[in-house]
Parts: C-alpha cells; structure tokens; sequence
C-alpha cells in the first residue's frame, strides 16, 4: 500500500526530536512530507522559508522526505497532498490531552484521515523547540539539542559569537 504521511508543525526551530521522528517515519511510509505550518497564534524566530529551508538540509539525507510550508486547515493541506497519516510526536504524557483533542477533530473533519502517534527515542524526550531558543537567548550551548545548522541560526538570531 502506497501511503502518504504528513508530519506537521511549526519547527521554530526543528531539533533533534524533529529529527528522529521524521527519520522513523521516512522507514514507515512511501513518502513523507514535513508540513510547516504558519501559525498566527505564534511569533515564530524563523521565519516560514528559513524554517523550511533548515528543514530541507537537515533532512536532505532521506529520499522520500519533503518539506512544505502551509497555512491553510490542516486536513484540507492532507487531502492536497493525497496524505492518508498525519504524524504527530508525544514527548510526555502532558502532550496526550492535548493531541488526543486535536486527532479527534482531524478525525471528525476527515474520516479518511488516520493520525498515528510517534515518540521520539529517549534521549529526546525532554526537548522542545521553547526550550531550545530560550536556552540559545541566553547563550547556552544547544549543539546536543539540534544540528550545527539550526545552532549556526540560532547564534545569528541571537548575536551571540
């Protein structure tokens, strides 16, 4: 069966969670498109083609990902792309309630539409992309959170040297 997952979010900035997740995805489904989203409930850092563009480097390894930036209703987005899976990461069980709401709305706009939940491996549990900028603000080292690409972005952001 040819399947289609969409992996969507905002990546403000995409980590090394991100990265985990969409390289266990990239092993599940024909092919697998990372939507980023443009969120007017934020203030994003990056904006949405510096977001995509760091995402299409740190991903440019697996054959069967592609980026896209998006800011209509997710299911509408999913039913473009001819999407059958939308991905979505739990970190902690405080992430469930919340996506547990979000996979039933999807459900009840999209019948169609599965939504299958991914945690990332262990020693990514504990990030977020929250974190990682204001970590990075205050001059701290995220090499260990993200890859050298969004760290170099993240000093530029910051101005720090």
């Amino acid at each position: 069966m040819d399947i289609t997952a969409i992996y969507p979010g905002t990546f403000d900035p995409v980590t090394n969670g991100h990265i985990d997740i969409i390289a266990r995805a990239a092993r599940l489904y024909n092919e697998v498109i990372v939507a980023v989203a443009v969120n007017s409930n934020k203030s994003p850092l990056f904006d949405i083609a510096q977001r995509v563009a760091l995402l299409e480097e740190v991903t440019a390894n697996f054959d069967n990902v592609r980026i896209v930036g998006f800011d209509n209703l997710l299911v509408d987005f999913a039913k473009q792309q001819n999407a059958g899976v939308i991905l979505r990461g739990l970190r902690a069980i405080s992430d469930f309630e919340y996506e547990f709401q979000l996979a039933g709305m999807n459900r009840r706009l999209s019948p169609d539409l599965e939504t299958v939940f991914l945690t990332p491996a262990e020693q990514y549990e504990f990030i977020s992309s929250s974190m990682i900028k204001e970590i990075a603000r205050l001059g701290g080292d995220v090499s260990s959170f993200v890859a050298k690409v969004v760290q170099d972005g993240l000093i530029e952001k910051f101005n720090r040297g």
